[in-house]
């Protein structure tokens, strides 16, 4: 009796293994890299559905444009999601990257927002703004206050450009463009008059694209395509099983909804 109750023990033993086993060899984690706000923020929404599927995301947060692309390609991260494909596509030319964008997912208005001046009509003569030092988000900046009329570019600057204080050829208020790295802006505007932030740094801040800047980018524009954040992989892993699964959460109702509800127009889902 005892023979056959060590069997019994020892069957039981070897079929809970093997059923734990197949579980974990069925468990996938796709570990992602995102800015703070809103990115990692809707990505803990999307990890709830893709829990259903039998996949775990690893969220690291990042307060930096750089390292989470090239996280991405050294293989320490499968994807992340912070950028827009102008950004993408510079950083790939002057880094050697091989990086891609598996699809578009939201938009965040570019906005001006007070630093020591309040209103734009009342912006003094060599008035200092600041604006990101990264080619893609300098041309959004730049062409921005252009919009505004606070300067004019040379002619055929567009989104798709990498343009710099240097190409502005008009500029009647002598204003001083401050060129430093996007995150600092809304830490250094007590020092500016203006400041031009991403949409992410400025909800980091505490502050508002639909109520708290002085002025936003045109979305009837091109700018929603344009600038929309999207999930980054390397190349050839844009069809990986875990990615398109990540991208489809990313795209759900839920997650639309979600976004919506908390960000109230200053992050605008494209999908």
């Amino acid at each position: 009796m005892k023979k056959i109750i060590a069997i019994i023990v020892a069957l039981v033993l070897v079929l809970s293994f093997a059923a734990c086993g197949k579980k974990a060899a069925d468990s996938k984690t796709v570990k992602v890299g995102a800015s703070i706000t809103p990115h990692a923020e809707i990505l803990r929404v999307a990890a709830k559905l893709l829990e259903k599927e039998g996949i775990t995301l690893d969220i690291v947060e990042y307060t930096d444009y750089v390292q989470p692309n090239t996280a991405v390609e050294d293989g320490s991260l499968d994807a992340n999601y912070f950028q827009h494909t102008p950004y993408l596509n510079t950083f790939n030319a002057e880094n050697k990257t091989h990086l891609v964008s598996v699809g578009l997912i939201h938009y965040e208005p570019f906005g001006i927002y007070a630093g020591k001046v309040k209103a734009l009509s009342d912006l003094p003569d060599g008035a200092k703004i600041g604006v990101p030092n990264d080619g893609s988000n300098e041309t959004r900046a730049l062409l921005l206050l252009q919009q505004e009329g606070l300067l004019k570019l040379k002619d055929g600057i567009d989104a798709a450009s990498n343009a710099t204080k240097l190409d502005v050829v008009e500029n009647p208020k002598n204003i001083e463009i401050v060129e430093m790295e996007a995150a600092q802006i809304p830490k250094a505007l007590k020092d500016l008059d203006f400041g031009v932030i991403n949409g992410n740094y400025a909800l980091q801040a505490g502050l508002n694209a639909k109520t708290d800047a002085l002025a936003l980018e045109d979305a009837s524009g091109s700018g929603a395509q344009t600038y929309a954040n999207v999930l980054c992989v390397k190349e050839g892993r844009e069809k990986d099983e875990a990615i398109l699964a990540l991208f489809k959460a990313l795209t759900s109702q839920e997650v639309k909804d979600y976004i919506n509800s908390t960000y109230q127009g200053a992050v605008v889902p494209i999908f």
